[in-house]
């Protein structure tokens, strides 16, 4: 990323030029590492906040509909930005490219102030309305933590802004540089905020959450020296900025969607939660659980959407149909694998994976069948995850909008709502593999149109 005005780049771009297997293994493998050391990180975390007690691990557990939100909002800005500058290099257009960075800085100040605001006023309200009379405690806790992550969200918000440029012009190596120094950091930290080593005080969820924001205020800072020094493409300059309406148009057009596909699972937990808690707030921590251990197996597959995103999108601006599948198909084969193993993770060694997070008897009695039966919903999530990225590429993220409406809002939810009046906790968990197969229907019926409309009347481009 330089900050004077420089030449566009005369040499071809990676992705239009270097072996399709060869180019999805460089952009992907970097940003799979680094998802999955998130991943691990998340782990990690709520094992040392398991460490506190129940209460805690369910607390932080509860924060996970508005850190959803948080991340929903920096990740789905993120892709349309980086739809747009990868399609711009692809056209070469490298004005427009510039001014997606320039607008997309923008963007994300923005979203932070949103988010400091909300930090501030709706927490509180937030847990209360979850926990009501369930426990102080949790309420207590709660707050403390999902207040210091929000009104420091600006760690976050940073971080995604300069990863989304790396990962944009095809340099994802630099992207999974950042991500693990922030995870990093996160992980050495943890331990010694919550339990007060080193010689500091003793901060129990509080340090959790203050190794949260420092982690990812390492990784934006890693991030943004990256693209200072690496990212020649892009040339970021504010003087005399003025916001384009029509380029944050065109970033919210395939943002937007994202957004509210991401958001649509904070609603999910929250109502999740609310039904659980019915039933005890152990419920509800192996919901929280299980989420963090889920995590591990579909963040490598998210950096891989990370990392072929922009070879798509790259693939459509240079008019490349022949590449472009090549990659589509890979990444399916490479999904499944993925998940295929963690469906076996969840069926054989449940117990195993909640005794991790210091489980009670009731909680393994609890998460026991509810990894197992969830976990039969892993068979058919790695193809509609693949689909909901092809979308967003090609910059009709609408259908992946309308994808997650359907499957955690009007299946899921009300499909957990009536089993868990009908059948009890137990029957609750199978609203899950039900929604997915809703989902996997859906998806495969805009993914044919996709093909028809989109890909298909392509030139077949170069191999």
């Amino acid at each position: 990323m330089n900050t004077e005005k420089t030449k566009a780049p005369v040499t071809e771009n990676k992705m239009g030029v270097m072996p399709v297997g060869k180019l999805v293994f460089n952009m992907s493998l970097p940003m799979m590492i680094s998802m999955l050391v998130q991943a691990l990180y998340n782990i990690v975390d709520s094992i040392f906040v398991g460490m506190i007690s129940e209460n805690a691990l369910t607390a932080v557990s509860l924060a996970f509909p508005l850190q959803t939100l948080t991340i929903a909002v920096g990740a789905g800005t993120g892709v349309g930005i980086n739809a747009l500058l990868s399609k711009s290099l692809g056209e070469k257009n490298f004005k427009r490219v510039n001014d997606t960075a320039s607008n997309g800085a923008f963007i994300y100040a923005l979203s932070y102030l949103l988010f400091l605001v909300l930090g501030f006023l709706i927490v509180k309200p937030f847990y209360a309305g979850q926990v009501k009379d369930a426990s102080q405690e949790i309420i207590d806790m709660g707050v403390q933590y999902l207040s210091i992550v929000m009104i420091c969200s600006f760690g976050i918000f940073a971080q995604f802004y300069f990863e989304r440029l790396l990962t944009s012009t095809g340099k994802t190596i630099f992207s999974m540089v950042s991500q693990l120094s922030g995870a990093v950091t996160n992980i050495i930290l943890d331990p010694i905020l919550i339990f007060g080593l080193c010689g500091l005080p003793k901060m129990g969820v509080a340090g959790a959450a203050i190794a949260t924001v420092i982690g990812q205020c390492v990784a934006g800072v890693v991030a943004c020296l990256c693209n200072i020094k690496f990212n020649t493409e892009i040339t970021l300059s504010f003087k005399g900025f003025r916001p384009n309406g029509k380029i944050i148009g065109t970033i919210y057009k395939v943002g937007i969607p994202s957004i509210i596909m991401q958001s649509i699972g904070s609603v999910m937990t929250y109502s999740m939660n609310k039904i659980l808690i019915d039933f005890s707030t152990t419920a509800t921590a192996v919901f929280g659980v299980y989420f963090k251990l889920q995590s591990f197996f579909f963040m490598p597959l998210f950096g891989m959407n990370n990392g072929i995103t922009p070879i798509i999108a790259y693939c459509y601006g240079a008019q490349q149909r022949k590449r472009m599948v090549k990659t589509i198909k890979l990444s399916l084969v490479v999904s499944f694998g993925l998940l295929l193993f963690g469906f076996g993770a969840f069926e054989l060694f449940p117990g195993l994976l909640l005794g991790m997070f210091h489980a009670s008897t009731e909680m393994l009695e609890i998460g026991i069948p509810a990894l197992r039966i969830i976990g039969v919903h892993f068979l058919i999530a790695w193809f509609c995850i693949i689909a909901g990225t092809v979308f967003q590429a090609l910059g009709k993220a609408v259908f992946s909008l309308i994808v997650s409406v359907m499957r955690q809002l009007v299946v899921l939810i009300p499909v957990a709502f009536l089993l868990s009046k009908l059948g009890g906790l137990h029957a609750v968990w199978w609203a899950f593999p039900i929604a997915e197969l809703m989902s996997f229907t859906v998806s495969t019926i805009c993914l044919v149109h996709i093909y028809k409309t989109i890909i298909k009347p392509l030139p077949q481009g170069r191999d």
